[in-house]
């Protein structure tokens, strides 16, 4: 350890009241403390706290419900969120990177942000429909990359250079019938891809549904792109169920409820957290690993404080 005013080596001095290392220069006399470690940023929320807060908000509670139970007021849990969101934004892009691949499904998944598209009067950008688009190994049920936009040509561009930046190597990739997909892989993956799309035909009959039914699929129509698709695995149910996953564990997307964001960056920070929870410290159970243990990302499964820490 050298001493921060002359650079010159230090020894240890004692131990702070809050249980941090001492240390006194052994030229200028001067003593100070080794460096705090800040997982929260400048939050003074206490880490078992924090982690606790964390936790019931990955479990799927509402931001009511987490306050109730840990005392933590609802704009200082938001301000939490953000702060660990944008962390696990960065620790996700950083951990998966070139990782080795062979089947790959994407999707997308509907939200929105303070209001309906249809009552964004005014064309907020940050308002409005909001679409997570997902990408996930069918063998380690992994999440590899994830991005949050409008379902537009432009976001299903930058979510598959994400995704080129997360993969490497030759595999098979299947999308919904998503007209932008093609060009977007087309210029991002190319042809280190085995590509189809998964067409579903819905019926248009409505007798007797419910106003918020979805229409019924009366076919799924697999259609090779390009390259060598395996016709046998041409599919999207695993990317599919783990949509629903995401309804159920993070509140602000669950459906007919009145549970939605009310700021662009608190969704968005809400889908980085679960991502990272999903991958690193949640089981699944066809597995009985995490879906990072089954990559080779991890060695065991991560608690709430290891990714509070990590990130």
């Amino acid at each position: 350890m050298t001493c921060h005013n002359c650079q010159s080596r230090c020894k240890k001095f004692g131990k702070h009241r809050n249980g941090l290392q001492r240390f006194r220069c052994n030229q200028c006399r001067k003593t100070f403390t080794e460096d705090h470690a800040t997982p929260l940023g400048a939050m003074r929320t206490p880490l078992d706290k924090a982690a606790q807060a964390i936790q019931l908000l990955a479990e799927g509670c509402s931001v009511s419900t987490v306050e109730r139970f840990t005392g933590i007021h609802h704009t200082t849990l938001l301000s939490l969120l953000v702060e660990v969101g944008n962390k696990c934004e960065r620790l996700l892009e950083n951990r998966i990177h070139g990782l080795p691949v062979r089947d790959v499904q994407c999707d997308e998944l509907w939200g929105f942000v303070g209001c309906k598209e249809k009552n964004n009067a005014d064309g907020d950008p940050l308002r409005g429909d909001a679409y997570c688009f997902v990408a996930i190994e069918r063998n380690t049920k992994a999440v590899l990359t994830w991005h949050l936009g409008r379902r537009t040509a432009r976001d299903t561009m930058a979510f598959t250079e994400k995704l080129d930046a997360a993969t490497s190597g030759h595999f098979q990739i299947t999308t919904d019938g998503f007209k932008p997909y093609i060009d977007a892989i087309h210029t991002c993956l190319g042809t280190r891809v085995d590509f189809a799309q998964l067409i579903k035909v819905y019926s248009t009959s409505r007798d007797g549904e419910a106003r918020y039914s979805p229409a019924e699929v009366v076919d799924a129509v697999p259609v090779p792109q390009w390259g060598n698709p395996e016709l046998s695995k041409i599919c999207t149910s695993h990317v599919e169920r783990s949509n629903l996953t995401m309804r159920m564990q993070i509140r602000r997307l669950t459906r007919l409820t009145n549970a939605f964001s009310r700021k662009w960056e608190n969704l968005k920070a809400a889908l980085a957290l679960y991502f990272v929870w999903y991958n690193f410290c949640h089981v699944v159970k066809t597995l009985r690993v995490t879906p990072a243990m089954e990559a080779g990302l991890a060695d065991h499964v991560w608690s709430i404080t290891e990714l509070l820490e990590a990130a």
